[in-house]
């Protein structure tokens, strides 16, 4: 196995983790900013009024990503377990 193929699957594998995480870590960031920019327009300073609307928009927002993330997550697993050969020839 030579270096360029450990780089090869590495990459792969955190551009899945990105892609994967990027909605929910883009829907709480949004969320966080109108938040406190509504925190700073009414000078209300509750630390649960910043969390709470996270939380459940990012469980919101991962019920209905879950499906493609999955997809996501088994076809780099497939793609792995598929060319284990080659990736031992290598």
């Amino acid at each position: 196995m030579s270096e360029a193929l450990i780089l090869a699957i590495a990459k792969q594998a955190i551009w899945t983790a990105i892609l994967v995480s990027a909605p929910i870590l883009i829907i709480s960031l949004l969320i966080g900013l109108f938040i406190s920019i509504f925190q700073a327009a009414t000078s209300i300073s509750d630390a649960t009024l910043n969390f709470a609307p996270k939380v459940l928009g990012a469980i919101v927002v991962f019920f209905f990503t879950m499906p493609w993330m999955l997809n996501k997550l088994i076809s780099l697993v497939h793609y792995l377990l598929k060319n284990i050969p080659y990736f031992i020839r290598g």
